[in-house]
């Protein structure tokens, strides 16, 4: 598994012109699935404070800061030649569901209501083009 973590002040995820998703002052989470992914990888994923036992920083929790997860399988592109090869990625049968479970578990450990997640694969390709801002 594969996640670039970015501090943010807000973001959004637009599909088609319209904002399917979006948070305050948070984490935006690009989250990239590999073809061996478990649910071990999943937790790991959480990074529980040691202190409360609960996934995330204390100053995320303190502040009541939103998370977004955005599903995003070309973090694990490859180029052959000049062209991205996506072929480690999890396949979109298997991704889907890994992925809505990964975002159960942010909910879980964190605030429900402050924890994004939309699907954003289908047969190995996005739904729709989509903006991160």
């Amino acid at each position: 598994m594969r996640a670039v973590v970015q501090r943010v002040t807000s973001a959004s995820v637009e599909v088609d012109g319209s904002i399917v998703s979006e948070i305050g002052p948070g984490l935006l989470v690009l989250v990239g699935l590999h073809e061996s992914d478990s649910e071990s990888d999943a937790d790991y994923m959480l990074f529980p404070n040691e202190i409360t036992g609960k996934g995330w920083d204390l100053n995320v929790m303190q502040k009541n800061y939103g998370v977004l997860l955005v599903s995003q399988f070309t973090l694990y592109g490859i180029l052959k030649g000049n062209k991205p090869d996506f072929h480690v990625a999890m396949p979109p049968q298997k991704a889907r569901p890994f992925y809505e479970s990964l975002v159960d578990k942010f909910r879980k450990s964190y605030n429900p209501d402050a924890i994004k997640g939309k699907k954003c694969v289908s047969h190995g390709l996005l739904i729709a083009l989509f903006n991160c801002t």
